[in-house]
């Protein structure tokens, strides 16, 4: 793959684009595992909390406003906590994919834990949704060999965190074994980026007309490049007023442009997996 120039994909329906609109759904557990200490600190899980009790909600009554159907991944401890929402969200039409159990960072330096959190977060998601996860991204993105090979063995479609591409690709593992489908993202198209901001890791919040710009300047390019853009948000930053206003906002600019279809992410897979 990398010795040659990137093979075009050939969208349904002859779209230019394929457009993803994704959601980590994590509430209180990225707070939790990022900290120990957070467990005693309510108004720092308050954070997280907020993309549970009302983010979540004002997100799935946009997307029904504006007919898009989207991908929530969400920790196996969220769904646990939080099954109402994740039922909503499946009622909505929307895929359910795998963020891990715990939101702890799968290390590949201890093996049993990067299992463990990928099976406990599979069996969570399993029986509480009803049907097993076809898709994956890692909490904090951390990715590995062993990951890609965990996921082939437990028949993940697709994984979603690496940064080294416009355009959907395959996994090969080290032993030539060919992995889950690569989604991959942009760093500039992560909501966490200019829109989070906390006391344990403080970082400058934008404004909607900044946000709004990068995301219509990356979209414009990508279009005239027939990619993929996919979006990763998160209900407790992009649930809120501002951030909201700017993704219904880039919603009505994207319907400016013939040739976007808007799909979920294993619906996008499924379209690289037909033409390999």
């Amino acid at each position: 793959m990398t010795n040659q120039p990137p093979t075009p994909v050939l969208w349904p329906q002859q779209a230019t684009l394929a457009l993803a609109l994704t959601f980590d759904f994590d509430a209180e557990s990225l707070w939790l595992a990022n900290n120990p200490r957070h467990h005693a600190l309510p108004a720092v899980l308050s954070l997280g909390k907020y993309g549970a009790r009302v983010g979540v909600w004002k997100i799935l009554e946009l997307l029904r406003q504006e007919e898009l159907k989207a991908t929530f991944f969400v920790p196996g401890w969220t769904a646990e906590k939080y099954p109402g929402h994740v039922e909503a969200i499946l009622k909505d039409g929307h895929e359910v994919a795998h963020h891990g159990y715990t939101h702890d960072a799968p290390d590949p330096i201890n093996p049993n834990m990067v299992r463990d959190e990928l099976e406990r977060g599979i069996a969570a998601l399993e029986k509480i949704s009803g049907y097993r996860p076809r898709g994956y991204r890692p909490p904090d993105g951390v990715s590995s060999e062993l990951s890609l090979r965990l996921l082939t063995e437990h028949g993940f479609l697709y994984n979603s965190c690496y940064k080294d591409h416009y355009l959907p690709y395959r996994h090969i593992l080290a032993d030539g074994t060919p992995g889950p489908v690569e989604l991959p993202e942009q760093p500039t198209l992560d909501d966490w980026a200019f829109g989070s901001s906390s006391l344990s890791a403080p970082r400058p919040l934008f404004g909607k007309e900044h946000v709004l710009g990068i995301w219509r300047d990356e979209f414009r390019e990508l279009y005239s490049w027939g990619g993929l853009f996919m979006l990763v948000m998160h209900p407790q930053v992009t649930g809120r007023p501002l951030r909201l206003a700017t993704l219904r906002e880039f919603i009505a600019l994207t319907r400016q442009f013939p040739g976007v279809w808007t799909a979920t992410c294993s619906e996008i897979a499924e379209a690289f997996v037909a033409q390999e």
